[in-house]
């Protein structure tokens, strides 16, 4: 496989899960932090990083908005729910796990 081609697929596959997280709107990112080690807002800062490494000035509220398609308030505002102490304490040991 080129390069090219593999560049493709990798933006298809990354814009097939953006699709797909910005459908399943009932996964919390507190719920895909304590599973998985990541959410939406890590997608787009790595989106941020991407950019900065290819010498794009781009900051987190502008990345947040091209991945989630809205500025993060209103989305936050229309689908996020608040974290429920469970989920919380489950954060803080997911994330002792994969920082220390």
């Amino acid at each position: 496989m080129d390069k090219q081609t593999e560049i493709e697929l990798e933006a298809a596959a990354f814009r097939r899960l953006r699709d797909h997280l910005a459908a399943r709107t009932d996964a919390q990112n507190i719920d895909m932090m304590n599973l998985a080690g990541f959410c939406r807002n890590c997608l787009s800062r790595w989106y941020q990083e991407a950019a900065s490494e290819q010498g794009i000035d781009m900051n987190k509220d502008e990345a947040r908005e091209a991945f989630y398609g809205m500025p993060y308030s209103e989305w936050k505002d229309m689908h996020q729910t608040e974290a429920t102490p469970e989920q919380q304490a489950a954060y803080v040991i997911s994330h002792a796990k994969s920082h220390g």
